[in-house]
């Protein structure tokens, strides 16, 4: 897979949560996310529980909790779509504050807004604790199909390129005076932006090229083998299996 590519979301550490094998967190934080899905949203008690089972793991990977939840705001535009269900949804309205309210509209913000920060919490979690290289070394191992590791490695090896190259073109036009003030400069900013797809696709050919010479014929050669073992897994699965527990506990209670 190449060189790691550290990203802001990583928290380097050496925790036990760390040093468990991609694939296994993988399968652990998707696991988790479904049975949280899964729980009746009327069991307001369970995601509670699903929160204090999170910060259990984010202490025992020694993730602090402003790191945690300065990440958390990535899901702010939906807090404002959940704000505005009461207003919009029909049904059986209460009022409150002298606001009318649609009930239905009540359980769906709650819903939206429960499971959706417990399923940001967790991937943030993820990511806080896994690198890209061992997430793509991960997903391999988990038999996702080839072509689409295969382009989120690339993803991770050019963006920074492209970043970079996005850069020098800023400086190049601030450097000739542009400054981009208003509606009329918008020209300007979206002949950049064709101009920085061209060069990124002649850069992505001759990448290809390079690629195809070197006797590239459609898959990329595995160089880590990631395993597990039982004990790891069970650690790994400790938190959705004990997430599903609470589950058929809110469905039947």
């Amino acid at each position: 897979m190449g060189a790691g590519h550290a990203h802001k979301l990583y928290r380097h550490g050496h925790s036990a949560v760390h040093r468990l094998p991609p694939h296994t967190k993988l399968a652990a934080v998707f696991a988790f996310v479904v049975v949280v899905v899964s729980t009746p949203r009327e069991a307001m008690w369970a995601f509670g529980v699903y929160a204090v089972l999170l910060a259990c793991v984010a202490y025992r990977a020694r993730v602090p909790a402003g790191f945690l939840l300065k990440r958390l705001l990535i899901e702010v535009p939906f807090v404002a779509f959940a704000v505005l269900m009461p207003f919009v949804a029909e049904g059986e309205r209460v009022h409150v504050l002298g606001l009318s309210l649609s009930v239905n509209g009540l359980w769906g913000a709650w819903n939206v807004l429960a499971k959706g920060t417990l399923g940001v919490a967790a991937s943030v979690l993820l990511a806080a604790t896994t690198d890209l290289r061992e997430l793509l070394l991960g997903l391999q191992r988990l038999k996702l199909p080839p072509l689409l590791v295969q382009i989120a490695s690339f993803m991770i090896r050019y963006g920074d390129v492209i970043t970079d190259e996005m850069r020098r073109m800023r400086i190049a036009r601030e450097s000739r005076g542009f400054e981009a003030r208003g509606v009329r400069q918008w020209g300007v900013l979206a002949k950049s932006a064709g101009a920085l797809f061209i060069r990124s696709y002649e850069r992505g050919e001759r990448v290809h090229l390079a690629m195809v010479s070197r006797g590239y014929a459609g898959s990329m050669p595995v160089i880590d083998e990631v395993t597990a073992t039982r004990d790891q897994w069970l650690r790994a699965l400790a938190l959705p299996c004990s997430a599903l527990v609470v589950c058929l506990l809110g469905w039947f209670l």
